[in-house]
Formats: C-alpha cells, sequence, structure tokens
C-alpha cells in the first residue's frame, strides 16, 4: 500500500491548536519558537490562546496552519514511510517542508508573505467565494464563463462540491444562475476576498518575487500541486506551480484521481484539525484509506 502525506488550508484551523504538542514535546516547542522569532510576533499565543476570531485573520491563519502541520509531522510522523506528498491550497507550502523542497524557515517566510499579499488584494480589489453543491463539474464551469464580471472555479474539493471566486457583483450573478440551473445549494462563503481567482494578480507578482529569491531543494518525493494535479520532483517546475497557485484553481479531486492512478491509496491527514482533507477524500474514492496524523 503506498502512502501520500496531505496537508490542509484555511478553514482547518481550531482554539488551542499545537498546545498540546509544545507541552510534551522540546522539539515542538523549538519549531514555534523559532516560527515566533521570524515572524516577529507571538504566533504560539495566538494560537494557544486565540479566539476563533483571531485565528481567522489571514496574517494568523496560514503560518499558524503551516506550523501546526510541520510541528505535528516533526513530532509525530516518527518512521512514516510516504512515498508522495500534496496539500490544498495554503497546505502545499507544508508538503513542500514534508518532501525537502523548502525548509522550515524558508517556508514560513513564504507563507507570510503569501498572506500578507493576499490580504492586501482583497483589501484593493473587494471580492468573494461561494459554494456549489450538487452540480458537475463542467456545468459550473459554463456558467462561470457566461458572467461577464469576474468568476472562475477557485477549489474543485470532490465531485458535487466546486468552490467559485470573483468580484462581489460576479459571485451574486453566478449564484442565481446556478441556482436557477438546479445546484442543490449556491452559498456564499465567509472569507475576506477572491482566492484563486485573477483578483490575486497583485498578491502572486509580489509573492513571486519572494518565491524566485529562495533554494529549493530537490525532493525526496514528488509532490502533486493544486494547479495541474500531477505529479512534480523539478525543483523549477515546483517553484512555478506554487507561484501560479495563487490565481489558479486547486483541482483537489483532480489530485486525488491521479494519485489513485498511481496506486497510492493511503492518506495521512497532518495538521489542523485532521477531518477536512479525509472527508473530501472519502467523497472522491469512499475505498480510499484516510487517517489523521
Amino acid at each position: 500500500m503506498q502512502t501520500a502525506l496531505v496537508f490542509p488550508g484555511q478553514g482547518a484551523q481550531f482554539e488551542g491548536m499545537g498546545l498540546d504538542l509544545y507541552e510534551q514535546s522540546d522539539q515542538a516547542r523549538e519549531l514555534f519558537e523559532t516560527a515566533d522569532s521570524i515572524l516577529g510576533f507571538k504566533l504560539s499565543e495566538i494560537m494557544f490562546h486565540g479566539s476563533a476570531e483571531d485565528l481567522r485573520q489571514t496574517r494568523v491563519t496560514q503560518p499558524a496552519l503551516f506550523v501546526h502541520s510541520i510541528v505535528k509531522l516533526s513530532t509525530l510522523a516518527g518512521n512514516l514511510d510516504f512515498q508522495a506528498v500534496a496539500g490544498h491550497s495554503l497546505g502545499e507550502f507544508s508538503a513542500l517542508v514534508a518532501n525537502g523542497t523548502l525548509s522550515f524557515e524558508d517556508g514560513l517566510r513564504l507563507v507570510y508573505k503569501r498572506a500578507m499579499a493576499m490580504q492586501k488584494a482583497c483589501d484593493e480589489t473587494p471580492g468573494t467565494m461561494a459554494a456549489v453543491l450538487g452540480m458537475e463539474d463542467s456545468a459550473v464551469e459554463e456558467i462561470c464563463q457566461s458572467i461577464t464580471e469576474v468568476v472562475v472555479p477557485a477549489n474543485y474539493n470532490c465531485p458535487g462540491q466546486l468552490v467559485i471566486s470573483g468580484s462581489l457583483s460576479g459571485i451574486d450573478a453566478a449564484i442565481q444562475k446556478l441556482t436557477e440551473a438546479g445546484a442543490k445549494r449556491a452559498l456564499k462563503l465567509e472569507v475576506g476576498g477572491a482566492f484563486h481567482s485573477p483578483l490575486m494578480e497583485s498578491a502572486r507578482k509580489e509573492l513571486e518575487i519572494a518565491i524566485m529569491d529562495t533554494h529549493f531543494n530537490t525532493p525526496v518525493c514528488p509532490v502533486y500541486q493544486n494547479v495541474h494535479a500531477t505529479a512534480e520532483t523539478h525543483p523549477d517546475k515546483i517553484r512555478q506551480n506554487l507561484i501560479d497557485q495563487l490565481t489558479g484553481a486547486v483541482r483537489w479531486t483532480q489530485t486525488i484521481q491521479n494519485m489513485v492512478s498511481a496506486e497510492i491509496t493511503r492518506f495521512v491527514e497532518v495538521g489542523g484539525n485532521g477531518k477536512v482533507l479525509s472527508g473530501l477524500i472519502k467523497k472522491v474514492d469512499k475505498n480510499l484509506t484516510t487517517e489523521s496524523l
């Protein structure tokens, strides 16, 4: 049985995240202290004692989930053998630390840069996202293309669940059309902006500069990246895919399908509440084995 490690993105955070690991492990304490030093503020304190509202701030959520994933991996993985990695959106950075492409320190710097650039883009160009349930991907794509405003598929989460992203009026128009076309639900999400859409272009440009200045190693195993959902091992291609991810769709359904085609049947979710990706993976194929680290 081949195993993949999978890492969650925004939405998997929870109050008190990482406190148990901090109290039980010297290695965990060291990683939390390193993170606080790099960021210049006490991320660990917000993770351990902050409210749900505190944890929802983009500048906190993204580094918090990244650090939590890597602390869990470092302290609990032990001799866990894995043949591939993948991460959902932000989780792709955690995956690239897990397979040796990025160091923990460089990964954290990029994640924080990404969070701040995305927040800035949201402030400059308001947008939002909506979850569409119970409709074929192709039908959702067709309706997105029919809207004159910016509206694009953003997260292909599992069959029958696709998140769209775009301008405020564009998403409103899309929700109306999708509902009329028979979507089970088309529900606006409580997010700060139009992630994984062309409205993130200014953030993509900022992150590109930081990524191009960061050293990428040859990984120990393939990463299945969001933008193409295929296995990649070449550092230059990994770098470019990571840049393109900010304005491109997260092809999670296709990622899992491609991993299964490569005979990967066991998925270990690392970080966050341990439930988000496992649930989506089971909806792609209920026969797959899912575990939480």
